[in-house]
């Protein structure tokens, strides 16, 4: 089972929405076929190993991560092969979820004459597809925050400079990241100070992220309305890059059909008054009133990650900036927080943190990571956790 969870791996960031999942097949203690699912749409990791076998795999053991599949979606169903190679007994890992297996598709094989085990490694695989299972069970994306901070805790100089705060490695890293996720997330005030581009530039095959854009009055359009489309690299590459602005209703008509037209899809959201869970966008601060005295009309985050989650969209790496981080903590929709620390002090009151926002009142009621992990990246400093809920 070690080995399948191992080989789940190769699949990450090629199988979403679909779960990671390794199989081994073993014959008179020798391992005689090896797979996992490798890409979303093609054969399951038990067809696979299978498929791979070096020798007769009748009579053989089965140990794979995740229940095998019972129904037809874009492959067959798995217990079909299962039982069609004349596997013996099978090792189940974790228990799939999803309706449409639940537990059917260990009574299948059941049924037909096998011997099934439940649970070797349960917390390792449970861990390995953490995105899966939140996805599957609420309909809602695994949400990561990332950014990187000097040591006394700013993500820019008090003059809105960024480039860079960590070194190339640590760099490096984010963009694995973004090809591990489905989505990368930013609020407008950020794509203002740094026109990113929030692509993976990695060699080799990677799945380029789809951009988010969060801007509650869709104001970003307004590069395209003034002929300064050249000048945003979102705005310019949407053709190239899926790119979605998140906004309210309060966004014209106007903008929105300027964004479609350069190949930006909108999604609608609810809106956030006052005190609610929400991120502001065009105002580039959370409060109770807009520069012009009216309650601001924020995107609310929590209706903003079902809607994303109903596009198929099961991961989200959120990049900032402070006010956006601190709207979707406030609203408890963080699951993972990953942080490099560079070893860098800038001061200043007015440089910028990476979350903003009011702060808890009390340090007992702090956001608080478990299953911490760190290590030193380059010259920098890596902290990932997953939060406590």
């Amino acid at each position: 089972m070690k080995r399948a969870i191992s080989l789940a791996s190769n699949g990450l960031g090629w199988v979403n929405s679909n779960p990671l999942v390794g199989a081994v097949v073993v014959k008179n203690n020798h391992i005689i076929g090896e797979g996992w699912h490798e890409r979303f749409g093609e054969p399951h990791a038990e067809r696979n190993a299978l498929k791979n076998c070096t020798e007769d795999a009748r009579g053989a053991d089965l140990y794979v991560t995740l229940e095998p599949c019972c129904h037809f979606g874009k492959t067959p169903p798995c217990t079909e092969a299962v039982i069609g190679y004349g596997i013996r007994r099978v090792f189940v890992g974790i228990e799939d979820p999803n309706p449409l297996v639940a537990g059917k598709g260990i009574s299948i094989l059941r049924e037909a004459g096998i011997e099934v085990n439940v649970g070797i490694c349960r917390d390792e695989i449970i861990k390995q597809n953490r995105i899966f299972l939140k996805y599957i069970t609420t309909g809602l994306p695994w949400v990561m925050l990332k950014y990187a901070m000097t040591l006394d805790g700013k993500i820019a100089s008090y003059l809105g400079d960024s480039k860079w705060v960590t070194g190339e490695i640590a760099r490096n890293m984010v963009h694995h990241l973004r090809a591990e996720n489905m989505a990368v997330a930013l609020g407008i005030g950020s794509v203002r100070v740094d026109n990113p581009l929030l692509n993976c530039r990695l060699e080799g095959p990677f799945r380029q992220p789809i951009r988010i854009i969060v801007d509650s009055k869709a104001s970003i359009a307004e590069c395209i309305i003034s002929s300064e489309t050249a000048g945003n690299k979102l705005i310019y590459t949407a053709k190239q890059y899926r790119t979605i602005v998140v906004h309210t209703p309060v966004a014209s008509a106007e903008r929105l059909a300027a964004l479609r037209d350069a190949g930006v899809e909108t999604l609608l959201c609810n809106n956030v008054n006052g005190d609610g869970c929400g991120y502001v966008g065009e105002a580039g601060h959370i409060g109770k009133f807009g520069h012009d005295g009216v309650p601001e009309r924020r995107v609310d985050v929590k209706d903003m990650l079902l809607k994303i989650g109903k596009l198929g969209i099961d991961s989200v790496i959120v990049e900032g900036g402070g006010n956006l981080n601190a709207s979707l903590i406030e609203c408890g929709c963080v699951d993972e927080v990953i942080a490099f620390v560079a070893p860098k002090i800038i001061g200043g009151h007015d440089a910028v943190s990476p979350v903003e926002g009011v702060g808890i009142d009390l340090m007992s009621n702090a956001l608080q990571l478990r299953d911490v992990v760190s290590d030193v990246v380059g010259e920098d400093f890596y902290i990932r956790g997953i939060v406590k809920k």
